[in-house]
């Protein structure tokens, strides 16, 4: 369920003046900008970028990069992209970063979204950066890692929530097997992880939990140093429980010394007009407090105002 609150039928054009408006005098209105931006969906959103063009032959996206500085502007920049080139910009970055990609933002793209809409993305990718998104994943990662990204973003599987029973249970034997032997970088693993759709998988790892008393989750706390098996598990996470992994996205990205901007803008741009509902609820299950209040503590200036209109409250 979203959290987003916008109005049914705005007039692209009071909202391209009253962004323009923003922009001139002594200093940018801020405010009026979360109003307006803080306010709309996608479609929304981009009927107004192409109305302001049209209006004052100015691109609105540069314009407001122009405008606006720090994690307020990296926010709006990814709020008013098209969904699927902005998680293009997102995986892009994710891709580049140093000394090793944020190979989260990668698993959460290749196994929480449909094919439909990872293949959106791969198009948006290519048509902004000329390369593919496996080409670039592989260039910039190594070994295990490489195999195990690669492989979940490549193919283009069955979204459906059908299952072969028998194959579960063979296949939750072939995991415990792999545990056992500490195998855990072993291609079947990944075999099974990168192919088989969300509810085959989810199947196979209730099974495993079931024959074993325990998760699978459990054998890889005593390496996490380890990247490849800290990007398996994450990827397990996020096709047994997406909403439940962004939970823990979010608690972690506010809980750490020093906010991470970064994964706490991505997370709630991207969900807003999805399940960010469903997630703020198990936010607050877990942890006492509501994610309005830790958003609002950690957060500030027009930064926190822009989190708090996407995430349904205002300051």
């Amino acid at each position: 369920m979203a959290t987003l609150i916008c109005p049914e039928h705005p007039s692209p054009v009071a909202d391209a003046e009253a962004l323009r408006k923003a922009f001139q005098g002594w200093g940018t209105n801020e405010k009026a900008i979360v109003s307006i931006l803080g306010h709309r969906n996608a479609v929304q959103t981009k009927l107004i970028r192409k109305t302001y063009e049209d209006m004052y032959a100015e691109d609105l996206v540069k314009r407001l990069e122009s405008e606006l500085s720090g994690d307020f502007e990296k926010a709006i920049y990814r709020l008013v992209l098209d969904p699927e080139d902005r998680n293009a910009v997102l995986l892009n970055v994710a891709i580049k970063q140093k000394p090793i990609p944020d190979y989260r933002v990668i698993i959460e793209y290749s196994t929480i979204y449909n094919p439909d809409e990872l293949l959106a993305v791969k198009r948006a990718y290519q048509t902004r950066y000329k390369h593919s998104l496996e080409e670039d994943i592989a260039e910039h990662t190594t070994g295990d890692l490489r195999k195990l990204l690669v492989a979940l973003a490549s193919p283009y599987k069955y979204f459906g929530d059908d299952i072969n029973v028998k194959l579960a249970k063979v296949e939750a034997d072939i995991l415990h097997d792999k545990v056992k032997d500490k195998a855990l970088n072993d291609e079947e693993i990944m075999r099974i992880i990168s192919t088989r759709s969300n509810a085959q998988i989810v199947a196979t790892l209730n099974n495993y939990k079931d024959n074993n008393g325990v998760a699978i989750t459990k054998a890889f706390k005593d390496d996490l140093e380890n990247s490849y098996l800290a990007a398996l598990l994450s990827a397990i996470r996020s096709i047994n429980n997406p909403q439940k992994y962004y939970e823990k996205v979010l608690r972690n990205a506010l809980s750490k010394p020093g906010t991470d901007e970064d994964a706490l803008t991505r997370v709630i741009v991207t969900r807003a007009e999805k399940d960010l509902k469903n997630i703020k609820d198990l936010y607050y299950k877990r942890n006492s407090a509501t994610l309005d209040h830790v958003v609002g503590k950690e957060t500030s200036s027009h930064y926190k105002a822009l989190l708090l209109a996407l995430l349904g409250k205002e300051d």
